[in-house]
Formats: structure tokens, C-alpha cells, sequence
């Protein structure tokens, strides 16, 4: 067998590792990528982001036909079923993966497919299907394997009734009912996508309320609008066990709720992508959850082995995995980073409708005795919303009493992944540049979403005096 040499491996081909791909490219260093699916994009492009955004859009789009007063007459017309709109997806995916494939192309980044395990510090072992083979060695390494869901071992995914966020994409019909067990971004996501079909959703939370870490107001917005939508809602509550029968999957709880229907989503939790890595041949030990631990420069107890994304835990966004990717690979290649990551990083939930957030909440700021107070714009009074139809929704502002900086900003209603960008850019500002008055300051375009920032900037400006 013959050993090839390069100066990086890169293993996985998701956000984190073309990040680190790229940069190293960038600045000459020879890169090859390790990928074990059969196309480039890793879990971000066939299995979660990408397929799940692309499903949210086609129902989005279809609740938009079927509210507009111009199509009332033809709206009984479409039926839509579960796989029709899964396949809206796949244009996109293929596009996604040949656009990638192309960076690496361009870069001169050697892609080589197969499983990748480790036989020494330096050394890989690449397992293509079907038994083949080779050896490559490198004088760094980049873990970026990300993760996938968690099966605990009572439960049985091999049954059709019984789902994870992977397996779920390949329902070949409509459910007439889906309990979802885990009420975390997934789980909140699929609630919200499912409901719109017409499909009796059953919101299992482990928690005492929804999405705990972001603004209760948010969250109790998000609550009231999936229930509106038809989704029961089950805070507090622990699984105890899995009952699939012929006609249906029984959930039962610890508390002796059960809840029947025709598929259970398991939506509770993700296990880093380091089994049978051959990490126990190099001492590297992953955690409980499958993840590697690493320092602030993402190295694990080997300095020369990196591990970026999912695999090292939260954040675990594809956003925020691409930058590590791209940390790491000006660290390997200078030794140290002259920039570090920001610690404020902004979240996008995308369920319908959307939430996005950055910086801090009403509860962490009460908490820490800062002195602020809160700017909002209701979306049912701008001329862009009411124009779209999309008037369900808010965009709130937290701001210091008295530098007036801007410490938080949280949004609920459609295009609040977009909008959130406008605050960010504020609020990162240093000094006196971050301010609320900006908005108060500037001419924004009319109608438009973004006009929403001026609107609450007055609204919270009004509450100091």
C-alpha cells in the first residue's frame, strides 16, 4: 500500500471543514479532504440544514397560496403530500454540492472519499466501499466529522413508525398524526413544518417551557402560534418508553401520559461522529456525547489534531462551525490567530415563524442588575408586512438606560434570520458607535422590513422620558 503526504487532512466536508480546507488552500499549504458519504457538503448539506430550510420554504410557500384572497377560489384544489415538497429540495442540494465541489476543484484541495480511521499521530487509514484502502500521513489534522442523532438503546429507528431528524426526510407519505419527543430547534422546526400540512402534531418538551434560552417573550410568542396552528403542547415530560404496534408508535411518558400515533420523530439530543475513528489508537478519548474536547485554539490533547463543529458540541451551528473551520486553518498555518471569534454570534430558528436572536435577554440582563430598556415594532404596522401578508410577529431591541448601547436583540416573524444582521452590525460597533440612535439617525428604504429598527429605536428612545 502506498502512503501519500500531505501537510493537512481534513476530515469531513461539512461547514467546519471546507472552512479549514479553504483557508489552508488560501495560503498554499497542500489540503486533502476526507469525506465517507459519497458527495461533498457533509450532514449540513444532505441531512439537516439544507433539506429541512429547503422543506420550510416549500411550506411556507404553499401556506402563502392558500391565505392569499387572490387564489381562494383554486386553494381546495392542491394537495400537496410529504414527499412532493421533500423533492423541491433536492435541486437545491445537488446545486449546493456541485458548487462545493467546484471550491475544492478551484482551490486544488484533493477530495478523497472513504472512511476515514487513525493508525498513528501522523497516519490515517482511507476504507473506500467495497474494502480498498490507502494510507495517507499528515503534520496536521482536522476533525470536522460533526454529529448525528442520539439513539438510545431502547429504542427501536429500525421500525418505519419510529424517526430521527435524518430519517424523517425519507418518509415516503403524509402522517395523519406525529408525536415529536424533544422541543429544542428540531424538534420546534419539524412542530411547526408538520402543522402546516394538516398533520395532528404532538410537542413532546422534556423542559418547563419551549426553547428555555432565548427570550421569554419569543418563546411564549412561538407557543402561542403552534397551538394555534393546532400543535399540543407537553411541557415537563420524560420519556419512559416506546411502544410501536401495527396502526401506530405509542410514547409513554414518566408522568403515565401516552401519546399515540401513526410516527414518533425522536428529536431529543446528537452524539458527536467519532465512532470507529481509530481514536483509541492515538489516546484520544471522546466524551460521554461522542465529542472531542478541545482548548480556545480548537486542539484536542494531540496540539496538532484540531476538531471543529458539531464534533467539539455547542454552539453547533453551521454558521458558527464554518468560522472555526477558518480560525483553525489561519492557526495552523501562522502558528496562532491574530483574530479571534466573536463571542456574540447570532441564532436562527426556523420554524414558521422564524426566530433569530443575539446578545443578551431580558432574564440574563434583570439578572446582572444592568440598567435597560426595551425598544419594539409590532410587524402588523409596517407597510412591508402588511403588504406580503407576513404580519405575525416582532423585532425587540434591548438597550442600556444610559449609553443607550445596544445589548440584545430578538425577532419573531418571517425573514427574522435577515433581519437580525442589521442589529449585529450595530451592536458590534465599539464605543459610542453602538448605539440605538443610529437607527433613529438613518433613512431607511419604504416599505421595507428593515424599517423596523427605526420604528422600535423611537419607540424605546420614547421610554426615557
Amino acid at each position: 500500500m502506498t502512503t501519500r503526504e500531505f501537510d493537512t487532512i481534513v476530515i469531513g466536508t461539512g461547514p467546519g471543514g471546507e472552512g479549514a480546507a479553504m483557508k489552508l488552500a488560501k495560503a498554499g499549504r497542500q489540503v486533502a479532504v476526507v469525506e465517507a458519504h459519497n458527495a461533498v457538503g457533509g450532514g449540513c448539506t444532505h441531512w439537516g440544514t439544507i433539506p429541512s430550510k429547503a422543506l420550510r420554504h416549500s411550506i411556507q410557500t404553499l401556506a402563502d397560496y392558500r391565505r392569499n384572497p387572490l387564489f381562494q377560489h383554486t386553494r381546495n384544489q392542491i394537495e400537496v403530500d410529504f414527499p412532493d415538497l421533500l423533492r423541491a429540495a433536492d435541486g437545491v442540494i445537488n446545486e449546493q454540492v456541485r458548487t462545493r465541489y467546484r471550491y475544492y476543484q478551484r482551490n486544488r484541495v484533493e477530495v478523497v472519499f472513504g472512511r476515514a480511521r487513525f493508525l498513528a499521530p501522523d497516519r490515517i487509514a482511507v476504507e473506500r466501499p467495497g474494502g480498498a484502502a490507502q494510507e495517507l500521513t499528515a503534520r496536521h489534522f482536522v476533525v470536522a466529522t460533526g454529529s448525528r442523532p442520539y439513539h438510545p438503546p431502547d429504542v427501536d429507528f429500525s421500525h418505519p413508525r419510529v424517526r430521527d431528524s435524518d430519517s424523517i426526510l425519507a418518509l415516503a407519505h403524509t402522517p395523519r398524526s406525529l408525536t415529536i419527543y424533544g422541543a429544542g430547534v428540531i424538534g420546534c422546526e419539524y412542530a411547526s413544518i408538520m402543522s402546516y400540512l394538516d398533520i395532528k402534531v404532538n410537542l413532546v418538551n422534556t423542559r418547563d417551557r419551549l426553547l428555555s434560552n432565548l427570550d421569554d417573550e419569543i418563546t411564549d410568542a412561538l407557543s402561542y402560534h403552534l397551538r394555534q396552528s393546532g400543535v399540543v403542547i407537553r411541557n415537563d415530560e420524560t420519556a419512559d418508553r416506546v411502544e410501536t404496534t401495527d396502526d401506530g408508535v405509542v410514547l409513554h411518558c414518566v408522568s403515565g401520559k401516552k401519546f399515540k400515533t401513526e410516527v414518533l420523530l425522536w428529536a431529543n439530543g446528537r452524539t458527536g461522529n467519532t465512532r470507529d475513528m481509530g481514536l483509541e489508537a492515538i489516546d484520544l478519548t471522546p466524551n460521554r456525547r461522542g465529542q472531542l474536547e478541545v482548548n480556545a485554539s480548537y486542539q484536542t490533547a494531540l496540539p496538532h489534531i484540531y476538531a471543529v463543529g458539531d464534533v467539539v458540541g455547542p454552539p453547533a451551528l453551521a454558521s458558527a462551525s464554518y468560522d472555526q473551520g477558518r480560525f483553525v486553518g489561519a492557526h495552523i498555518v501562522n502558528g496562532e490567530c491574530d483574530w479571534s471569534l466573536i463571542e456574540e454570534f447570532p441564532t436562527g430558528i426556523y420554524t414558521v415563524p422564524e426566530i433569530s436572536s443575539i446578545g443578551r435577554s431580558e432574564r440574563e440582563l434583570t439578572a446582572a442588575q444592568v440598567p435597560y430598556e426595551v425598544a419594539e415594532a409590532d410587524f402588523k404596522s409596517l407597510a412591508r408586512a402588511q403588504i406580503t401578508g407576513h404580519t405575525v410577529g416582532m423585532l425587540k431591541i434591548l438597550f442600556h438606560r444610559e449609553t443607550l448601547a445596544i445589548l440584545g436583540i430578538h425577532c419573531f416573524g418571517e425573514q427574522a434570520a435577515e433581519i437580525v444582521h442589521i442589529g449585529q452590525a450595530i451592536m458590534s460597533q465599539q464605543g459610542a458607535a453602538n448605539s440605538i440612535r443610529y437607527f433613529t439617525e438613518t433613512t431607511f428604504n419604504y416599505p421595507t422590513m428593515a424599517e423596523a429598527y427605526r420604528v422600535a429605536a423611537l419607540n424605546g428612545i420614547n421610554r426615557l422620558f
